[in-house]
């Protein structure tokens, strides 16, 4: 009688075609953030629900959105007793500029070694794509699944899902399952198998502080009207006082302090900040003082600038005095934290704190999520542990994510499903950066765990 064996072997035996079909997967431009790349969103959901089609399932729809088409597939054959997950992941990439840092093609994937380079091959399409090749390997192997499956993935994360939580509430009927099975994450070390337990939440605003009506000649006005680039530095300076916190009022309203449990930890995790400087380039770690880099990048909330623009910014000089100038601010939140309150309590200290002689317009973004936390004895988390114990020869480290994922609150929310982490990507892999890569044993050990888990909740729940 066929077992996890034959499907394991099935998975090996396909190993040169599997990584031939993510190379194949990654060459398509899927850039939502780009208009021009529309069509080339369209082939990938194509190309993608073609695979899943391939793989063995009988339903396959692509689920359209004001934006970008999710794609949907389901396998409901194992029975009403069994257990039933929803796959999550996504098929868009970030745009890959500068293109003048890419060492190889950004979407003329390239393997080197034991890794795979290209934009996406790490966030989401090696992670995602494994999953369907899993499905194909039991299908065409034992001809059924342990457990009843769906699979949602979308196209607009990288833009913040924006159609996903209207797209959720639409087909909740269709997603019910126990949990969500992610495919979207990463694991926090290459040589240390980690579960992903937390993500920190998001809130985002745009601002433009206007001066004169137009560019002057900053010989001829300097000094008589205020520069807006002055007086936008100005704000973004006072964000934080000199110790690193956030000085916006009302910032750390509902943020407890970390446990005795949670910075020890911490304390015991293989980790050093002069390692972290050597993979980040930095010269020395930096931000609010009483906590160490993993607790704040984990535990504590933050401000940051992502851009700031303003004036000439070309070749040589121009002596201009500009109109208006522009920022950029995120902020991560931890359990506590409201982002709709956030955004107004960073509206409210923006508008109090503006100098004179400037106008202040601020842009809300909808790109926006609370925190989450997995319960440490949920059942897929459970699960989760035991595969990667067994595939790594040790127990996983329990990690936080600095990052934000918005679809988590979506499930949540709308389906009241809590999400387990199994991504097969690893931290440092420059995700949204150029040179991005993959660890190709990592797609091969990614679908070994993928056909364990599934085989662990299904079969043996029957055993």
């Amino acid at each position: 009688m066929s077992s996890l064996a034959d499907v394991l072997a099935r998975l090996d035996e396909r190993a040169d075609a599997s990584l031939a079909e993510l190379m194949a997967f990654a060459s398509i431009p899927s850039v939502s953030a780009q208009p021009g790349h529309t069509p080339d969103m369209h082939r990938a959901a194509q190309w993608l629900s073609e695979r899943l089609k391939r793989a063995g399932l009988k339903t396959v729809e692509l689920w359209p959105t004001a934006g970008h088409a999710a794609v949907y597939g389901e396998y409901l054959d194992a029975g009403e007793d069994a257990p039933t997950l929803l796959v999550y992941g996504h098929y868009d990439v970030q745009p890959p500029d500068p293109l003048e840092k890419w060492q190889t093609p950004p979407f003329t994937p390239t393997v080197k070694g034991e890794r795979i380079y290209g934009r996406g091959v790490s966030d989401d399409k090696g992670p995602l794509l494994l999953t369907v090749q899993v499905v194909d390997a039991y299908l065409s192997t034992l001809g059924r699944l342990p457990l009843n499956l769906k699979f949602l993935f979308e196209g607009e994360e990288e833009i913040g899902s924006a159609h996903l939580n209207e797209l959720v509430a639409q087909n909740a009927e269709r997603l019910k399952a126990d949990f969500v099975l992610s495919a979207d994450g990463g694991m926090w070390s290459a040589e240390t198998p980690s579960l992903t337990v937390s993500a920190r939440g998001l809130a985002a605003l745009e601002l433009t502080v206007r001066g004169p009506a137009k560019d002057l000649h900053s010989g001829r006005h300097g000094g008589s009207v205020h520069n807006p680039l002055h007086a936008l530095s100005a704000l973004i300076a006072g964000l934080h006082d000199g110790s690193g916190r956030v000085t916006v009022p009302g910032f750390y309203d509902g943020v407890s302090e970390l446990t005795p449990q949670q910075r020890d930890g911490i304390q015991h995790l293989p980790f050093t900040d002069e390692a972290y400087l050597a993979q980040t380039g930095a010269s020395a770690v930096y931000g609010e003082e009483g906590y160490s880099t993993l607790e704040r990048q984990w535990h504590r909330p933050t401000l940051e600038i992502n851009g700031m623009w303003g004036g000439y910014t070309g070749e040589g000089s121009k002596t201009v005095l500009p109109s208006e100038a522009h920022a950029k601010i995120t902020c991560r939140l931890v359990p506590g934290q409201e982002p709709e309150r956030v955004a107004q309590l960073l509206r409210t200290h923006l508008e109090a704190n503006l100098p004179p002689g400037v106008t202040l317009e601020l842009h809300p973004s909808e790109h926006g999520a609370r925190a989450y936390h997995l319960p440490e004895d949920h059942p897929g988390a459970v699960v989760a542990r035991e595969v990667l114990a067994g595939l790594y020869g040790k127990p996983p480290l329990d990690v936080g994510m600095g990052g934000s994922i918005p679809v988590l609150e979506t499930f949540q929310s709308v389906l009241g499903l809590d999400t387990v982490f199994f991504s097969f990507a690893v931290g440092d892999e420059d995700i949204h950066a150029p040179n991005e890569f993959f660890r190709v044993p990592r797609l091969y050990e990614g679908q070994n765990a993928w056909a364990q888990f599934w085989w662990t909740l299904g079969e043996k729940k029957n055993e």
